[in-house]
C-alpha cells in the first residue's frame, strides 16, 4: 500500500514540485494551496505524513500542526522561511517532527519524508522491530507497539517525543548529549544552533509527563552535557 503525504504551501509551484518528485518515488500525494483545503484533508483522509508550510494566507501551518496532533501522531514536517528560528521552535513545540528552510532542495525533503516514514513505522509496527519494554518508575515504554503509558495513563507522543524518551531509558543513569540525541534521531551533523530542537522537544516531554524542572522526577538536565533519567 502506498504511503498517502500531504503537501501543503501556497506558492503552488513548490507544492507541484514537491509533489511530482513524491509521486515518482511512488508516494500517493495530496496538494493544497491553501490551510482550509488541507484541513479538509486532514479530517477526512488517512495520512503517513504532512508537509507543511508555515505561511498560508488564511489557516497557518501551526494551526493545522496543531490540528493533527490533536487526533494523530503521523510525522509532521515543518517548511520555514530562511532564518525564522523562532518559527522552528514553534512548530517543534506545537509537535512538528522535523522542518526544513527555504529555499531546499526537494530530494533532502524526500529523503527526510522517507527517513520520518521509516523511524514512524518501525514504531507503529510497520517494519523491523526493537523487542523489549522499558519500564521506570510508573513509566511503561512498549517499544514493539509504540505504545506508552505513565502510572497506567496514556502518553500520547509523537514519534521524535517517543525516540528521545526511548534513549534516554535505555541509556538510564548515563547522561547523553544533545549531540548524540540529535545524531541518533535525525542522522545528520550536528550544529549548536540544533540544541534548540532538542531543548523544545524535551520541553514538550516534560510537559506532558508533568515532570517538574527544577525537581525532576524523570528527564534531569545535566548542565553543559545534556540530559538523563536516573536509575
Amino acid at each position: 500500500m502506498r504511503d498517502r503525504i500531504l503537501v501543503v504551501d501556497d506558492e503552488k509551484e513548490i507544492a507541484d514540485l514537491v509533489g511530482l518528485y513524491l509521486e515518482n518515488e511512488n508516494f500517493t500525494v495530496f496538494k493544497c494551496y491553501s490551510g482550509g483545503e488541507a484541513q479538509k484533508i486532514i479530517r477526512e483522509e488517512t495520512l503517513d505524513l504532512a508537509v507543511l508550510d508555515v505561511m498560508l494566507p488564511d489557516l497557518d501551518g501551526f494551526s493545522l500542526c496543531r490540528e493533527i496532533r490533536k487526533e494523530h501522531n503521523y510525522p509532521v514536517i515543518m517548511l520555514t522561511a530562511k532564518g525564522e528560528e523562532m518559527d522552528k521552535i514553534n512548530g517543534l513545540t506545537l509537535g512538528a517532527d522535523d522542518y526544513m528552510t527555504k529555499p531546499f532542495l526537494p530530494l533532502e525533503l524526500v529523503a527526510r519524508v522517507k527517513a520520518q516514514l521509516r523511524r514512524y513505522k518501525r514504531y507503529n509496527g510497520g517494519g523491523e522491530q526493537e523487542e523489549g519494554i522499558l519500564v521506570h518508575s510508573g513509566l511503561v515504554m512498549n517499544i514493539k507497539t509504540h505504545q506508552c503509558t505513565l502510572n497506567e495513563k496514556p502518553l500520547n507522543l509523537t514519534p521524535t517525543e517517543f525516540s528521545i524518551l526511548q534513549i534516554l531509558c535505555q541509556q538510564k543513569g548515563n547522561v547523553v548529549s544533545s549531540e548524540e540525541l540529535f545524531r541518533q534521531i535525525w542522522k545528520e551533523e550536528y550544529y549548536s544552533k540544533n540544541n534548540n530542537t532538542i531543548t523544545v522537544h524535551i520541553r514538550h516531554l516534560r510537559e506532558k509527563m508533568g515532570d517538574s524542572f527544577e525537581n525532576p522526577r524523570y528527564i534531569k538536565t545535566v548542565w553543559g552535557v545534556g540530559y538523563k533519567i536516573e536509575k
